[in-house]
């Protein structure tokens, strides 16, 4: 098995992000290209819940760190800002 075999891929996708991907979908998000809503990380909070709550899928989870330009860590501190973009249609056309 691949190591991200199992890795979901956002609707019509055929690979993971890349780094190019994930700075342009960023930059995206900063300029308000892509519609995003604003979420402060509680205590104990993980992208991958977080992900699973807006996508319904916690593999997901790199979306809001790309977007957020946080890196690539599942647990971050609590009053971490995040950008989490409401529609995986417009974040495909950046990392598709």
């Amino acid at each position: 098995m691949r190591r991200y075999g199992k890795t979901a891929r956002i609707k019509g996708g055929k690979q993971l992000a890349t780094a190019h991907g994930c700075n342009a979908l960023y930059h995206a998000c900063r300029l308000g290209t892509i519609e995003t809503q604003i979420k402060v990380v509680k205590q104990a909070e993980r992208l991958d819940v977080i992900a699973a709550k807006y996508y319904g899928s916690s593999h997901l989870w790199w979306v809001i760190a790309a977007a957020s330009g946080i890196g690539w860590g599942l647990q971050i501190p609590p009053g971490t800002l995040l950008k989490i973009p409401l529609n995986l249609s417009q974040v495909n056309m950046y990392v598709g």
